[in-house]
């Protein structure tokens, strides 16, 4: 009797099943999915196929994979908005198994490529996995971008700039200025089909006061028609400019970073609006060290100034409704000159450590006593800690968190920032990567070895959620960031303490009464160290933000001779720089190194890949689903082909270029004298 109404119960039209629940709970369980659990989905029944397949479902999936910093293979300047229903479902899908290449295998030629190769003098062609373009008639090319997957944009030694139709192999457009002009800075903005570039040249030779010139240009992508170079503005710097940053091209914002000999620090230049003949030029009073780098982001009406030490980061915050009142007019006149207004401090300033790998396995002493053999992580020999290190051991058998290549005697040979140069959506926060490539001399054998470091980082580095683990003080001053950086300044620039962040402790500002803080009697700045009763902020573990990963096994890196042949811009005497064959993307970094050791006599060459971890929360994810923990994690270097594999001998080709096929890397050995991965631009 039980068993009839049990059967009966189980066929009843009433019951409920998962393809009968309605559309809004389903979208919330789909939502814990990844793609491989929504095609079992398809393939389970004809309701929840129709169901997995619409465009919310996939929408969430492409809101993942931005989130993680996975850029989907859009085709030319297509925006999210614009993909079909269908279109989206193959993006995420193409996008979902390119994740799963980097991570698991190194690049390859590609099967599928929309390049049409023809041989000289025949009228038939086939498809290829590379195109082979053109340079420029009489020119030998300089600088060399992919701009998406149809267009390129070069820079010749002649220093004209031109842009290239890939797919047809010839010039679309070319701005001729007739000068000495270099390329400095380029930005593409996909959503108005727009690429922005400055040309630099240099006026003044004398280090203390030298005068550059700078041409702000745009390349503008119409519907219709062909592309069209037009001038948006010029101004001249004094000093020595270290870089130009096109901060903001919809509200005409430009800033650069000008060396202040005088005093060895940091001048910020602005154009607040390059369509008004105005400036903005202050002296920050930060001071430049050789070790740092630098990079610049706008944040919520903010200037922000990014520096990485090799133990920390910092970030200063120069509201541009206070640079506003220091605004000075500018004339076309050939004798005009912008000059430093005042020293203004930052109106915020926030700094938080790195989070370095643990180096040595978390262990009880016992059991660390009986290892006969180095440890190991994840097949990566364990880098020993140095002689002077700022780790404690917690009596675990673990050494706590310090800098395994600390400066001196590491120091950093080229640095990457890298932002989300790919159409995104508004909800996905900006974030940015760093790579940094670290140098060890050896003055006795003359070579240098190399290691990398990777983290990301965002803006600005406090949460808005440690706000409750502060002091008040601390808490206002990061606020202030936080929302739009309006606080006044004093009559020194400086309106809000400097606020630190870290595993330790959380610095008080002025006019808290639990800390033991002491005031800087230059900069007005507070800063102090945590008592007993001293607010804490412990990281999490399982953060990725600041997390430092590396390729912690030296490799020697390919280098070229960099000589600039133009008087202007090299005054100092002209001679060849060395740089390293190596080009970065947002958590990728590829280079040439050689193959052998220095004590070898063999200068093979091979092209080596690296896949840093995803920018997640989930230590499981960051494991990369091969048992590692985030703790012990390396970036994953593949490749090992040799340069002779890929028709590449040395002293006949010393270069390779990386071409961003609608953001699919497929690689090209080359002529030019430089390497370029995806296409992060500017």
């Amino acid at each position: 009797m039980s068993a009839n109404r049990a059967k009966q119960d189980d066929t009843s039209p009433d019951m409920i099943s998962l393809a009968t629940l309605p559309y809004d709970l389903l979208l919330n369980i789909a939502r814990h999915l990844e793609l491989h659990e929504i095609h079992a989905l398809q393939l389970s029944c004809k309701a929840l196929h129709g169901f997995t397949t619409t465009r919310p479902v996939y929408r969430n999936l492409a809101t993942a994979l931005l989130k993680r910093c996975r850029a989907l293979p859009l085709h030319g300047f297509q925006r999210l908005s614009d993909l079909t229903d269908e279109q989206l479902v193959d993006a995420v899908n193409h996008e979902t198994r390119l994740e799963t290449a980097w991570l698991t295998r190194g690049p390859r030629p590609s099967s599928s490529s929309p390049y049409f190769n023809t041989a000289e003098g025949s009228t038939t062609g086939n498809r290829s996995w590379y195109k082979i373009i053109s340079a420029p008639p009489n020119e030998e090319v300089a600088w060399l971008s992919p701009i998406t997957s149809s267009y390129s944009l070069c820079a010749t030694k002649s220093r004209k700039v031109v842009c290239w139709d890939v797919h047809r192999d010839e010039c679309l457009a070319e701005w001729d200025p007739q000068e000495r002009w270099e390329l400095w800075k380029c930005r593409v903005e996909f959503d108005i089909r727009t690429v922005f570039f400055t040309m630099a040249k240099i006026l003044q030779r004398s280090l203390d006061d030298r005068v550059m010139e700078f041409v702000l240009m745009k390349l503008e992508f119409p519907d219709k028609g062909e592309p069209i170079f037009s001038e948006l503005a010029m101004f001249k710097t004094i000093g020595v400019v270290m870089n130009v940053f096109l901060l903001d091209p919809s509200s005409c914002l430009l800033s650069a970073f000008v060396w202040v000999a005088s005093s060895n620090t940091i001048g910020l230049y602005a154009l607040l609006d390059w369509r008004k003949e105005e400036y903005v030029f202050i002296d920050t009073g930060i001071e430049c060290s050789m070790s740092s780098n630098w990079s610049c982001i706008l944040y919520q009406e903010q200037i922000v100034i990014h520096s990485e030490e090799s133990d920390a980061a910092h970030q200063y915050f120069y509201p541009i409704s206070v640079l506003q009142q220091y605004a000075r007019l500018s004339t076309s006149s050939a004798t005009f000159v912008a000059n430093i207004s005042q020293r203004l401090r930052p109106v915020t300033t926030m700094s938080a450590p790195f989070i370095f790998p643990p180096l040595t396995r978390s262990v009880s002493p016992a059991s660390a006593r009986d290892e006969e053999q180095g440890p190991q992580l994840n097949g990566h020999a364990v880098v020993d800690a140095p002689t002077e290190t700022n780790g404690d051991d917690t009596g675990s058998g673990t050494v706590a968190d310090g800098n395994p290549f600390p400066y001196p005697p590491w120091y950093p040979e080229s640095a990457h920032f890298v932002r989300q140069w790919w159409p995104t959506l508004a909800s996905v926060p900006r974030l940015s990567c760093t790579v940094v490539l670290l140098a060890d001399h050896e003055p006795d054998t003359h070579r240098t070895r190399y290691v990398l470091a990777q983290h990301y980082f965002k803006v600005p580095l406090i949460e808005a959620d440690e706000l409750e683990q502060m002091s008040a003080t601390a808490a206002q001053a990061v606020e202030a960031a936080l929302m739009n950086g309006s606080a006044a300044p004093s009559e020194n620039g400086s309106a809000v303490p400097t606020v630190k962040a870290g595993s330790v402790d959380v610095s008080k500002g002025e006019g808290s009464s639990r800390s033991a803080s002491t005031s800087s009697s230059e900069t007005g700045e507070w800063s102090g160290t945590g008592t007993t009763d001293s607010p804490t902020k412990q990281r999490g573990a399982e953060s990725s933000m600041m997390r430092l990963w590396y390729v912690s096994e030296p490799f020697e890196v390919v280098c070229v001779l960099d000589g600039v042949e133009d008087d202007d811009m090299d005054p100092d005497g002209g001679a060849d720089r060395p740089r390293p064959l190596m080009a970065v993307d947002f958590g990728h970094a590829v280079w040439i190194e050689f193959a052998f050791p220095p004590e070898v006599d063999n200068e093979d060459k091979r092209l080596r890949f690296v896949t840093f971890p995803p920018v997640t929360n989930d230590r499981d994810v960051m494991g990369y689903g091969l048992g590692g923990t985030a703790d012990s994690l390396e970036g994953i270097v593949r490749g090992g082909r040799s340069a002779s594999d890929v028709c590449v001998r040395h002293g006949v080709q010393r270069s390779c270029e990386y071409i961003s096929c609608g953001r699919t890397v497929r690689w090209r050995w080359g002529r030019w004298c430089g390497l370029r991965l995806g296409g992060g631009l500017g």
